[in-house]
């Protein structure tokens, strides 16, 4: 008996040189683009056989740091291959078996029974799936009276076919089909036909005259009349492809179902011993091996596969290797067949892997700073980043939000004490119900994403915005009032101090320098939500500058000239600090300010509980002052120049520095 050595084949798919396998590739043995090597009475598989692709990603290392692929295996193991019938199936029946010496004379026939009833004498479909080796002498019979006769296997998921051995102990069909159905046997498509004369048994042209054609005489001879084999190779011509997963190649190996269809027996035609003796008969198919080559289907990323959850393999003599149908992706993938991202690895589109160039092709980690599980790959996204990034975290948690779960929810700061990405490292803003203004978004009362600073009624002082400024009181729903005193007053009452040493400051620990939020939103409250200078008799008089003499101005050698916008002004006990956001910088002398937010340091508004100049929040100013370079501030005093910003008087401010001042 032929058979095929499938541990030999596999092992060369895997290791032959790819020079060696090309040039064995090109020799035409009449075995359809692959040949079969005879040695100890059975036949070895070619590497012709192997797919290039797959042979060059099936030697990739364990840890499938390249594109990979399982072990290819017969798929056939574990099976049940279905047949229209079996010989003895319902009674037993005698038959005969005929072969033929070197010159083509009938040999003795050997003759016996089959019986479904009797092991011993039992040929049933499950015969071509056991072991060549250790079960030579198996085979599967049809019924003597089918004609036409299919044999089926169904498979738990889809696989990758590479090609297909039969070895047949009659003579091999005048006439077969070989199909594959993609979708569970709902339809099917033929992927060879065989027959003695495709024109005119099919209509079809021969590829022995047509390169590529469907068709093929090669496997159709009656001779020899036992071990005749038939081979298909799923990518023999005219399909050839590089990459083993791509689209083309996907759609030509991959398989759910094979069946092949036998629809016209022959009998051996060897030469009668004697003038009288007739040739034998057609009578029967029968078949030692039906070996399907494949392996599990993983896109490239993965070197190991799992049964399918259900599966339980079918139990079969000398069959020790079965392969599965469920991945054991690597890559970053996930999936039966690793055909999608894992849940945090959606940033880029997944692809397969490229078995050309062995490049995996990893699915990559979505930026979610540590605060989500999942996110999911959002073409827009992508587009808009240049290609470069279109993962989307889902269901960010910890109290942030963003596409990257870069920002805290409104209603909770950023510590700047603990990284961003420790689960608590946004807080609740911790705004006083009473002195804390609402911001026109809505009734709720959030506080600055970046410093956890919340926005002050008038007159009310602090990041908690929970105390009065110096100089007001009667913190209350309306905020505090201004002191009617020449100096300070008591808080709570209202009553005059009798000198500036009864003011009784409150003193803050500093808070961390605050960041640049990207997102972080402008704080648009109105006019009267925060606090400003109010002119009451008594306190120090705000008086409206004017932009006279440019001498004057340059007289006074301010350091920096800048357009900014007052964002919030916060009394932090020993001084009094502004955010603000600067939107152009005139001049700067020997600090570098850019455009962005940034902190003024008014002086005179811890004087007297004066607050003098004036920044309203919400407004734009031009405001001219002083540098501090030993602390880095950028003072505001009674000697800045603080208007409100106008296009006309930065114009006139930028001429006069540039004509006046130099």
């Amino acid at each position: 008996r032929q058979s095929s050595t499938e541990g030999r084949a596999e092992q060369q798919c895997r290791t032959v040189p790819q020079p060696l396998q090309r040039s064995v590739g090109t020799r035409a043995h009449g075995l359809g683009g692959g040949s079969i090597r005879r040695s100890a009475g059975r036949a070895a598989l070619s590497p012709a056989l192997c797919p290039a692709g797959l042979r060059g990603v099936a030697a990739a290392s364990s840890p499938c740091e390249k594109a990979c692929n399982p072990r290819m295996g017969n798929l056939a193991h574990g099976r049940a291959l279905r047949t229209d019938t079996s010989c003895g199936r319902h009674a037993a029946e005698p038959f005969c078996s005929y072969s033929e010496d070197e010159q083509r004379r009938c040999r003795r026939p050997q003759c016996g029974r089959c019986s479904g009833a009797q092991a011993g004498l039992a040929h049933p479909p499950a015969a071509m799936a056991d072991s060549p080796f250790r079960l030579p002498r198996t085979w599967w019979q049809a019924a003597q009276d089918a004609p036409r006769e299919t044999i089926r296997l169904d498979l738990e998921a889809a696989f990758y076919f590479t090609h297909l051995i039969m070895v047949f102990k009659s003579p091999r069909p005048a006439a077969m089909v070989l199909e594959r159905s993609q979708d569970f046997g709902e339809t099917w498509k033929p992927y060879k036909y065989f027959a003695a004369n495709c024109s005119a048994t099919f209509g079809l042209e021969d590829d022995v005259r047509r390169r590529g054609a469907i068709c093929t005489s090669r496997y159709s001879s009656p001779f020899p009349c036992t071990g005749g084999e038939v081979i298909f190779r799923a990518l023999s011509p005219p399909y050839a492809a590089e990459d083993p997963y791509s689209a083309e190649a996907q759609a030509q190996l991959k398989i759910t179902n094979l069946r092949v269809r036998l629809l016209e027996r022959q009998g051996c035609p060897c030469l009668p011993a004697s003038p009288a003796t007739q040739p034998p008969p057609a009578l029967h198919y029968a078949i030692y091996d039906f070996i399907v080559k494949g392996s599990c289907f993983c896109n490239g990323h993965a070197d190991h596969c799992v049964p399918v959850a259900g599966f339980k393999p079918v139990k079969a003599a000398g069959v020790f290797h079965v392969v599965h149908g469920k991945c054991m992706c690597k890559h970053n993938t996930a999936g039966s067949h690793c055909q999608h991202c894992a849940p945090l690895y959606n940033d880029q589109p997944w692809q397969a892997a490229d078995g050309k160039t062995g490049a995996p092709k990893e699915c990559q980690s979505c930026k979610c700073n540590g605060h989500a599980d999942t996110c999911h790959f959002d073409m827009d996204a992508w587009l808009v980043s240049g290609n470069r990034s279109g993962g989307v975290c889902d269901n960010c948690q910890h109290n942030t939000e963003g596409q990257h779960c870069q920002r805290c929810k409104l209603g909770f700061y950023r510590d700047l004490r603990k990284p961003f990405s420790a689960p608590d490292a946004c807080k609740p803003c911790s705004c006083h119900p009473v002195g804390s203004a609402t911001l026109p978004l809505g009734p709720r009362t959030f506080c600055d994403p970046s410093t956890g600073d919340c926005p002050c009624k008038p007159g009310v002082a602090g990041p908690r915005c929970d105390h009065c400024l110096p100089g007001y009181w009667g913190f209350g729903a309306y905020g505090c009032r201004p002191c009617d005193c020449a100096r300070s007053c008591d808080p709570h009452t209202g009553d005059c101090h009798s000198s500036s040493s009864d003011v009784t400051w409150h003193n803050e620990a500093p808070p961390f320098q605050a960041v640049h939020n990207e997102s972080e939103p402008t704080w648009g409250w109105e006019d009267e939500q925060g606090f400003s200078a109010l002119r009451h008799s008594g306190k120090c008089e705000c008086k409206e500058q004017v932009l006279g003499n440019p001498k004057v101005f340059c007289g006074m050698k301010y350091t920096y000239v800048i357009k900014t916008k007052i964002l919030s002004a916060h009394d932090k006990g020993s001084h009094a600090e502004v955010s603000v956001k600067i939107k152009k910088v005139l001049k700067s002398t020997k600090l570098k300010i850019l455009r962005g937010k940034r902190t003024l340091y008014p002086e005179s508004w811890t004087n007297r509980g004066c607050t003098c100049p004036i920044l309203n929040p919400g407004l734009e100013y031009l405001v001219a002052g002083h540098e501090d370079v030993r602390t880095g501030r950028l003072i505001v005093n009674m000697k800045s120049f603080v208007h409100q910003w106008k296009s006309a008087l930065g114009r006139k401010v930028l001429d006069i520095l540039k004509r006046d001042c130099n």
